[in-house]
């Protein structure tokens, strides 16, 4: 995945953030299907940020 700055919501800092070392994982979603979704951490605190990207195609 090329290096893009990548917006996510800290709930530490409590607003949207860049997130840092993102990496591409897959999450258990409701009716057990699988959801795509980014990991990173925070740039100012350190806190464990995800987006939650659409269905997996």
């Amino acid at each position: 995945m090329a290096e893009e700055a990548v917006q996510g919501y800290c709930v530490k800092c409590k607003e949207k953030r860049e997130m840092k070392d993102v990496q591409e994982v897959e999450m258990n979603g409701k009716g057990g299907k699988k959801r795509l979704a980014l990991k990173g951490t925070c740039t100012v605190c350190g806190t464990g940020m995800y987006k939650i990207l659409g269905l997996k195609k």
